[in-house]
């Protein structure tokens, strides 16, 4: 099979005809490329060059037959030509003089990233390439529009992610994990080819704008994701609706089980004691405020910019019957006024943005009692600042961004905080992306039915690439123990991991 991979001319028509050269390069599947030179006043082939052998020599003249049918406004062209003695014909329909270019620069960048597994690629004029070195996994994908090589080199998330979305690349067997997989772990090992980055760059420079999240700009990002239908959730999440990384503690426990474990060791860290007040940034559906007022003896005070989450959060808390001891407030975290002896956050961070993290953690610093303790755990990366996908921005986080731990710290240090502890958790997030897609597979005709099947594949896709992203790349979840005072929690962490009651955190080290 032979495609263009080098396009540097445009046709003419036969009463324009001018003497320019046209340099062009055609490869076969079995990476044989012939490089050649046409004089369009000469009816004849020249070869200038051959990779490896072919059953002619190189600079052979051979006598061709050509025929163009060219469409002047839309530069489209149709080619036919046999090389005499070759035994070779070549034929291209319905490509446009660009959409050679596309395709040859997205298999320059294909050849450069895939090389780990094996990727065959059908383009939509039919033809196949494979990338890789044949290992696993093995993934079978086909383009169905022409257009998407330009669109994947120009925006890989964004193009790849809305072809899936819409079916215009389909995987064999729609195994989106295997292709997934194969992606996300070669980017990771080789990163993108020279010609991507100048476009990452300005991605980089454009990110504090994309990320500037005032308070009203805060509230449409929230509903765009938490104010989905409360059915889709209960689709995939635990019966707590814990909608972040579980803690699993020994690999063979169940997701209830890894949830549970989760909030408990957030509670250690926090040092509780009856009847201290607790604030909870981003409070979600609940379900870690209602087990600090009701096993710890918190007075909490919950809040959310999430319509769906705070009328379902003041109703779990009334049914429970706590409803004197947590409330959960309809508020962004900026507008608190008083003092909290704890303060957590799970979850929320991502979606507060860099330029706002000196703002966030003097908000945090401000609402601390002198010998208060927070706990900030957050989604991050293991590696320099970067940007978000932007398929994830427009489709799942609108304004969410996952932090360098020297971002996070950087802020921290300018709010007269002592951060006591800092953990990370590496593949947990992992484990729990994964039970979520198995449960979201088991219910997916249900979720067919509260919206539609793009929407579906829509969610398979973010479900399946966070998973991986932790698996694959240096994604994992940051815990951050703060407080104003360098003595309010033990010089250990022993206390985290002892059954017997927690030491007393005013007491003198």
């Amino acid at each position: 099979m032979f495609g263009p991979i080098h396009n540097d001319y445009a046709e003419k028509s036969r009463e324009t005809i001018q003497k320019t050269p046209s340099r062009f390069q055609w490869i076969c599947g079995n990476g044989n490329a012939i490089m050649g030179k046409k004089h369009y006043w000469q009816s004849q082939f020249r070869m200038s060059k051959i990779k490896r052998q072919y059953a002619f020599n190189a600079l052979h003249r051979s006598k061709i037959i050509f025929y163009t049918k060219a469409n002047l406004i839309h530069n489209t062209a149709e080619f036919f030509w046999l090389c005499e003695n070759a035994h070779l014909t070549v034929s291209l329909k319905g490509m446009t003089m660009g959409d050679g270019m596309w395709v040859g620069i997205l298999d320059s960048m294909l050849r450069h990233l895939i090389r780990d597994g094996n990727l065959r690629l059908t383009f939509s004029d039919g033809s196949v390439r494979h990338y890789g070195n044949g290992g696993e996994p093995s993934v079978a994908a086909g383009l169905h529009d022409r257009d998407l090589p330009r669109k994947i080199i120009l925006s890989p998330e964004i193009a790849v992610g809305e072809a899936y979305m819409d079916g215009r690349m389909t995987i064999e067997d729609d195994d989106l994990y295997s292709f997934l997989s194969l992606a996300i772990n070669n980017i990771s090992k080789h990163g993108h080819p020279w010609f991507r980055k100048p476009l990452l760059t300005l991605r980089h420079v454009g990110r504090r704008l994309q990320q500037f999240n005032p308070v009203g700009k805060s509230r449409t990002n929230v509903a765009h994701h938490y104010d989905l239908s409360g059915d889709l959730y209960e689709l995939f999440l635990d019966a707590d609706r814990q909608y972040s990384c579980a803690y699993f503690a020994n690999p063979d426990m169940t997701l209830e089980e890894a949830q549970e474990a989760k909030k408990r060791h957030i509670a250690n860290k926090l040092l509780l004691k009856p009847g201290m007040k607790v604030l909870d940034i981003g409070s979600g559906w609940g379900g870690l405020g209602l087990t600090l007022a009701k096993d710890y003896g918190a007075e909490v005070t919950g809040v959310t910019l999430s319509r769906e989450q705070h009328a379902l959060s003041n109703r779990r808390a009334s049914e429970a019957g706590l409803s004197g001891r947590v409330r959960f407030e309809l508020t962004d975290y900026r507008n608190i006024i008083g003092k909290f002896d704890r303060i957590v956050s799970v979850g929320m961070f991502e979606h507060v943005g860099v330029p706002h993290y000196e703002e966030y953690f003097r908000t945090v610093h401000n609402l601390l009692v002198d010998n208060g303790v927070a706990l900030v755990h957050t989604i991050g990366r293991c590696a320099p600042p970067g940007t978000t996908s932007p398929w994830i921005t427009r489709y799942i986080f609108p304004g969410g961004y996952v932090p360098a731990m020297s971002e996070v710290a950087r802020a921290i240090e300018r709010q007269k905080l002592f951060t006591s502890d800092v953990e990370v958790w590496r593949l947990h997030y992992a484990e729990t992306l994964k039970n979520w897609h198995e449960r979201f597979m088991a219910n997916i005709d249900v979720a067919r039915e509260l919206y539609d099947e793009r929407f579906c594949r829509m969610w398979r896709y973010y479900l399946i690439a966070c998973e991986l992203t932790f698996r694959f790349d240096r994604q994992v979840v940051f815990q951050f123990q703060l407080s104003p005072r360098n003595d309010a929690v033990p010089l250990t962490r022993n206390y985290l991991y002892q059954s017997a009651d927690l030491p007393d955190a005013d007491a003198p080290i």
